[in-house]
């Protein structure tokens, strides 16, 4: 793989930390498999004191393998991981819990795909879905944290409201949000580093750092290298659509 090509990052961690963060994944396991590969060929070449690997939401949906993508996680990772709710594990949960709009939106968004990799007809009664599905998948999903703040960094799955104090911010802005986030030039006092909206390569800004490629649309999943004041992209491109 070679050392990552590092450029300046909007913020600094202290040195011996580094953070790696993947984007949305959306049951694109083998792509999650060859990047947590070249996350612990990174660390085996250089080492660091303290590692921290974080997936900011959207494990599940439209991809050929949300059980595949949780099972791997449940087994564990090349760092320490902390492992963020998207909006689709949002809606996930509301549909297996009963909540009829939040069926509708599952079965619209990639659900279908979802529950047939946990061998669940999306046409049979939704009653039925939460006892098909690993209660310790259930219960990964149920854990997902809201957000992570590491130093300087805020990591999160869609973003912030701009002007919302952090332990203010609603958490469905915090799962959702777009307009009002993304072309917002704020300072929200911590860079923000998201993912909910895919671009074409990822973004960096002063403020923010957005790491959403489109794996599930033949695209790349990405990951962002953050040490020191610098950072690089570690990156794999679908072999899975």
């Amino acid at each position: 793989m070679g050392h990552p090509e590092f450029q300046p990052a909007p913020a600094r961690l202290p040195a011996g930390q580094r953070i790696y963060a993947i984007g949305d994944i959306h049951g694109c396991d083998t792509m999650l498999a060859a990047l947590h590969a070249m996350v612990a060929e990174d660390l085996a070449a250089r080492p660091v004191a303290e590692a921290l690997l974080v997936h900011v939401g959207d494990f599940v949906d439209k991809g050929p393998d949300s059980a595949g993508v949780i099972a791997r996680l449940l087994r564990g990772a090349p760092a320490p991981m902390v492992n963020l709710m998207g909006n689709h594990e949002r809606t996930m949960l509301d549909a297996l819990d009963g909540q009829r709009a939040a069926v509708t939106d599952f079965r619209m968004t990639g659900g279908v795909e979802a529950l047939a990799s946990w061998g669940i007809d999306a046409g049979s009664d939704p009653v039925g879905w939460a006892a098909r599905i690993p209660a310790a998948h259930l219960g990964f999903i149920r854990d997902l944290r809201l957000m992570h703040r590491h130093g300087p960094y805020l990591f999160v799955h869609a973003g912030i409201r701009p002007g919302v104090p952090l332990e203010a911010q609603d958490p469905d802005d915090l799962l959702r949000i777009r307009h009002g986030f993304l072309e917002s030039p704020a300072g929200f006092g911590v860079v923000v580093v998201h993912g909910h909206t895919p671009t074409k390569g990822p973004v960096v800004r002063a403020n923010r750092i957005g790491i959403d490629t489109g794996a599930v649309f033949g695209r790349e999943l990405t990951c962002v290298v953050l040490e020191e004041d610098r950072l690089a992209f570690l990156s794999v491109r679908s072999a899975e659509r």
